[in-house]
């Protein structure tokens, strides 16, 4: 019974220890930054390391708000804690467009307030990632910046807003 007890303990733990080697909203990012839908009129840029240890394919709590659509997930790795915290206003009437200029095959993750999960890989041209969210919420959204193949490289984030 003791044996059994044991392995019981041994795979909560083992489990416990996967959800914790994904991204995870539970702490704010690296760097913390407030801007609204007016000052994001310009383009405002951010020095990244793209990269991370976590395969986001064992990460089942953002897997199943992804959806089928975005079918590279798997295959791209993230720092458990957010590279960037946003702390947006005035954000209504605008699309935000988030995208990434690395030296590597970077990959963007993005979670919204409304704990929305947003992926990209390469819609930025040159096997870089980009997002669009056409409606864009105030309050505080968290990004991370990875890569494809799980090395690590430089790369700059962007933020711009446009109107609807």
């Amino acid at each position: 019974m003791k044996r059994l007890f044991l392995a019981v303990l041994a795979i909560i733990g083992l489990s416990a220890t996967v959800a914790a080697a994904c991204p995870s909203f539970d702490t704010a990012g690296v760097e913390q930054y407030e801007a609204s839908g007016g000052q994001l009129r310009q383009p405002r840029f951010f020095p990244v390391t793209a990269g991370g240890q976590n395969n986001l394919g064992g990460c089942s709590h953002i897997y199943s708000r992804l959806g089928s659509d975005q079918l590279d997930y798997g295959q791209s790795y993230f720092t458990t804690q957010p590279d960037f915290s946003f702390y947006l206003s005035n954000m209504g009437g605008v699309r935000l467009v988030v995208s990434v200029v690395s030296e590597c095959d970077a990959a963007l993750l993005i979670n919204t307030g409304a704990v929305n999960w947003y992926f990209d890989d390469d819609d930025n041209g040159n096997l870089d990632p980009r997002i669009s969210l056409t409606r864009p919420s105030n309050g505080r959204m968290d990004i991370w910046v990875g890569t494809f193949d799980g090395e690590y490289c430089n790369a700059q984030l962007r933020m711009e807003t446009f109107a609807r």
